[in-house]
């Protein structure tokens, strides 16, 4: 996933408006109004079917991570499961849940 640097000025971002998101957009239109080049996101992976992230679920869970509910929900704690995985197995940590990964468990 995209990464990016933070300097002492975003907490001053944060003491204006506590919204992560529209800090994180603010700073971006600062650095693009300072000349950077645009954000390219790229495509990302298409997410799992309902069925599928009940499966990716279950075998997080069986692998010991607290899931919560097997309800094929991409919650936090399946997120946080998926990076712990992701990290073991050499993936990118991005939390995002893939048929690449559901394969590898």
């Amino acid at each position: 996933g995209p990464a990016f640097l933070a300097f002492p000025n975003f907490s001053i971002y944060l003491e204006w408006n506590q919204s992560f998101i529209y800090t994180t957009s603010a700073a971006y239109f600062a650095t693009r109004l300072g000349g950077a080049k645009p954000y390219d996101a790229g495509n990302p992976g298409s997410g799992l079917s309902d069925v599928a992230m009940k499966q990716l679920q279950q075998k997080l869970a069986a692998r010991g991570h607290d899931v919560g509910k097997i309800d094929g929900i991409l919650g936090g704690g399946t997120r946080t499961a998926v990076r712990a995985e992701q990290l073991r197995l050499g993936l990118p940590a991005d939390g995002w849940p893939t048929e690449e990964l559901l394969g590898a468990l």
